[in-house]
């Protein structure tokens, strides 16, 4: 029976996936075999000496260490992708909100007073301060072209928008499903400096950080409207804010409320809505249920941050050993030289590295003893090993 803990509310659409038959699911276990979650932050907590894997419901893991979880051997799993067009619509959303001075509009509207009469006298008067553009003939800019940025420069395109992107990282994958009207910036300066709106969809890391700062903000388009829902910390508040003030940017749309941003004329702030749909989080729990059930039942590898992707079939009578290690030479050697020690004979196997990480399935003829399993454990350098059932 496996354990898996919830540190948040995961949707339950997530959790049908864990046959009640092998899993039990509870908010609170002393020794879980996975962790679900969405935002609960783990820096602090103590991580369990039987957890094998981590599911996060959604793309970003800024919430989990990841040295820490590589350290122990942990499969830590995300969910690229699966809110993928919730974040769209909320872009496009966050563009006519800007270009058309929606919310603005809105708060003029709310306080007007007078009689029905009286109101549409200043309505006809005050509207002429809201005029705004539109967006067919304009150019986005799509910083980070993964699920989520692909599908947003496709929607552009089909909303008559001339489309830029940037992405040195990008994958096969998501260089085939983007539309062939989008044109590739050959760095970030080129793409802020001939945008008109400017969108990013990458994790806030340190060359993700203060991406627009007030250096590059001098330099790019007069008027540009910066729109940011993947991370705080992608764009410098301050030097944002300066820009608007001075005139030089129309609008700022993020997904991050400040005291500094929260009640600035030019500025929308939303209350992180990124993935925030019933659909997104269904989607988000579904993946990594998936992800981590095929991880503990098969040691398959999918969607992980910190692991390599493995997939091997099972081998019809065999038997399932997974061996997680530092990436450094001999360890195939070692680990086959100690299977053959204890009369096993290798089947299959499949081996792959990571970083500093390597992982192992190897399909045996026989059971694997615990003794074996603990001498495989005593190798310097391996982090984890498991037999699976």
């Amino acid at each position: 029976m496996h354990k898996i803990l919830t540190l948040n509310n995961i949707s339950a659409a997530g959790l049908d996936r864990l046959p009640r038959d092998g899993y039990e699911v509870a908010s609170e276990f002393q020794h879980p075999d996975a962790i679900l979650l969405r935002s609960f932050k783990m820096h602090d907590m103590e991580i369990p000496e039987t957890l094998k894997a981590v599911g996060r419901a959604g793309a970003g893991v800024n919430n989990i260490p990841l040295d820490k979880m590589s350290e122990k051997g942990v499969c830590v799993f995300n969910a690229p992708g699966a809110n993928s067009n919730a974040v769209k619509e909320l872009v496009i959303a966050g563009m006519l909100l800007a270009c058309r001075n929606i919310g603005q509009a809105w708060d003029f509207a709310k306080n007007l007073e007078g009689n029905d009469g009286e109101i549409g006298k200043a309505t006809e008067a005050g509207k002429k301060n809201y005029g705004g553009f539109e967006l067919p003939g304009r150019t986005l800019g799509v910083v980070g072209l993964g699920a989520i940025g692909v599908r947003i420069a496709n929607a552009a395109v089909s909303l008559g928008m001339n489309v830029i992107g940037f992405d040195p990282g990008i994958t096969v994958k998501g260089a085939w499903q983007l539309d062939a009207a989008v044109k590739q910036a050959g760095s970030v300066d080129e793409l802020l400096n001939n945008s008109d709106f400017i969108t990013f969809h990458v994790p806030l890391i340190d060359a993700t950080k203060d991406l627009i700062n007030e250096e590059r903000l001098k330099s790019m388009k007069d008027n540009v409207v910066v729109l940011n829902f993947a991370r705080g910390g992608i764009v410098d508040d301050e030097a944002m804010v300066k820009a608007l003030d001075d005139g030089k940017a129309y609008a700022y749309v993020c997904d991050f409320p400040t005291n500094l941003l929260k009640n600035h004329p030019r500025v929308i702030t939303l209350p992180h809505l990124g993935a925030s749909t019933r659909e997104a989080e269904e989607n988000c729990a579904i993946m990594v249920a998936d992800q981590v059930k095929n991880y503990l039942e098969n040691g398959n590898v999918e969607n992980s941050v910190n692991f390599p992707e493995v997939s091997m079939p099972r081998t019809e009578g065999g038997f399932r050993l997974a061996v997680v290690n530092s990436n450094v030479p001999n360890m195939l050697g070692q680990i086959s030289s100690d299977l053959a020690n204890a009369g096993l004979n290798i089947i299959d196997m499949l081996n792959k590295s990571r970083d500093d990480i390597a992982y192992t399935l190897v399909d045996v003829d026989k059971e694997v003893p615990e003794s074996v399993i603990n001498e495989l454990a005593a190798i310097e350098g391996v982090l984890a090993v498991r037999a699976i059932g």
